[in-house]
């Protein structure tokens, strides 16, 4: 044992020792390749493929996978086999696996003796149903394709009373689920499930988005000025050129550049990062797709959004209608449309169009909001806002023109002064979607960006810097235009009905063990 295995269980030594003897037995456990031709859930599928009585032509197979159960009864056994699909079980007899070199001892003293619950198997043979009428492989070959050296937690359950059953030894605790999640994956088959319908979610989306014309690009991740959103940057440093850059917090100003470039519509999945805390709905990396399509506004991007987002309810589910959490939410367009001070006005009573600083910093003293002295209009309204409005709307709701103050990168309102063509889509009492009919003016973004950065100078970090390309960019033309943002991870959430964003995320960030 070396100096590294100090921590070594019993159980662990033991599979080591199991390891040994098998390579003294010539049987090499990580051997390179396997062919497989089918799998679990198609053998399960496919009743035609079950041989029936013994004239019927045999369908053969060859699957692999790890060997979740093992009943060994002398001369043969059984045991369930599990791939990335489901789990089927096998029946391996002595003398049908005889190895040329081993011969009965494959079977005697690798299969009986060396194998663990855990360890990556192939088989290869036919399909037939027991006497009880459950579909088996039944093994003509078996090889060792990988050695598991720790043991899986495999739950187990037991029947208490007639119907009832406990389950003992889950793998539950939340914590080591993330920090382990390939062994979560492993043993509990609802979490393969919850990460296969977030990438159909993604997919859905990526074929509206073709099915338009619009084209996905890339944009950089590493940005010497960020922007495009109100956050805090995570820093880093190119050595070679010798200058700070910052992992990107938004792709929208590159985007924008792209339609200044000519594209009628372009869009993205990106990795965005924010130097911001952790909590149930947000992670320092998280996924985004922005879309900007030029010659729309607002008003189109919100029937484009609740089309799109009830298509994918439809296709993952088969209903506008998802259960998330204690509600039923409900996806089937049109979805409701309150302005902003309209929907505060609702909830407080307090109409705060149009409200000065000191207006706005009563009226958080008295619904017992939190703010920062240095806090402007815009971070006031928002905390109002977040406070009493967001935790009442449920069900999908647009909630649109937001003050000026608030949204530097969208466009004045056509006939509200001091608003902005935004909107939000609130739903499960959080932001899913963000949009805006983006500002095309470089002289009015001139002076956003300045005020922003007047905030930046009081005190504000999550204020936006002054991106001088962007703005040249903006002084070639851009067209009217529509920008959207949506949270991928928030919309896979509810899509999937996972109570935190660390359950739609692989590898969420954690604290050191």
């Amino acid at each position: 044992m070396s100096n590294n295995d100090q921590n070594v269980s019993e159980q662990q030594e033991q599979r080591r020792k199991n390891l040994e003897k098998m390579k003294e037995l010539g049987v090499d456990p990580y051997p390179h390749e396997f062919e497989v031709d089918t799998t679990a859930r198609e053998i399960l599928d496919n009743p035609a493929w079950v041989q029936e009585e013994d004239d019927q032509e045999k369908v053969h197979v060859s699957v692999a996978g790890r060997m979740m159960t093992q009943r060994v009864m002398g001369k043969a056994s059984f045991f369930n086999l599990q791939d990335s699909t489901g789990t089927i079980q096998v029946y391996i007899r002595r003398d049908d696996v005889a190895d040329e070199e081993l011969g009965r001892d494959l079977y005697n003293k690798v299969f009986k003796k060396l194998l663990d619950i855990g360890d990556i198997v192939g088989i290869k043979g036919y399909i037939f149903r027991t006497g009880t009428g459950e579909v088996t492989i039944y093994a003509e070959h078996f090889e060792v394709l990988g050695k598991s050296l720790r043991p899986i937690p495999i739950p187990k359950e037991v029947e208490i009373d007639e119907g009832e059953t406990k389950v003992y030894d889950a793998f539950a605790d939340k914590e080591q689920r993330y920090r382990q999640r390939y062994l979560d994956l492993l043993v509990n088959p609802d979490v393969r499930e919850t990460f296969k319908q977030r990438t159909e979610m993604i997919q859905i989306m990526r074929d509206h988005m073709n099915e338009q014309g619009y084209l996905e690009v890339e944009t950089p991740i590493l940005q010497p000025i960020y922007g495009g959103a109100s956050a805090e940057p995570f820093e880093t440093h190119h050595n070679a050129l010798n200058m700070k850059l910052y992992l990107r917090i938004a792709n929208e100003l590159y985007l924008k550049r792209l339609i200044v470039g000519g594209y009628k519509g372009v869009y993205e999945f990106a990795k965005d990062f924010r130097n911001e805390g952790i909590s149930r709905f947000h992670n320092p990396e998280f996924t985004q797709v922005e879309l900007y399509v030029a010659y729309k506004d607002y008003e189109w991007m919100m029937e484009f959004v609740e089309q799109m987002i009830e298509n994918i309810a439809q296709q993952l589910h088969g209903s506008t209608e998802i259960d998330v959490g204690d509600h039923t939410i409900d996806f089937s367009t049109p979805w409701p449309r309150i302005p902003m001070f309209e929907a505060i006005e609702d909830e407080t009573g307090m109409d705060l169009y149009g409200a000065d600083l000191e207006e706005l910093r009563k009226a958080a003293d008295e619904l017992s909001v939190e703010y920062e002295e240095e806090d402007g209009k815009g971070k006031l309204i928002d905390n109002i806002f977040e406070d009493s409005v967001e935790p009442q709307l449920i069900q999908p709701t647009f909630i649109t023109d937001y003050p000026i103050e608030m949204s530097p990168l969208a466009k004045k309102h056509r006939s509200k002064e001091g608003l902005v063509e935004r909107f939000e889509v609130i739903c499960n009492t959080k932001e899913i979607a963000n949009a805006f009919t983006e500002l095309n003016d470089p002289l009015d973004q001139r002076e956003r960006f300045e005020e922003q950065a007047r905030l930046r100078a009081e005190g504000d970090e999550e204020a936006m810097t002054i991106d001088e390309d962007f703005l040249r960019a903006l002084e070639y033309g851009m067209p009217p235009t529509a920008g959207l943002g949506i949270g991928i991870d928030r919309l896979a959430m509810i899509m999937t009905n996972s109570p935190s964003i660390r359950d739609v995320l692989f590898f969420p960030l954690m604290r050191p063990e």
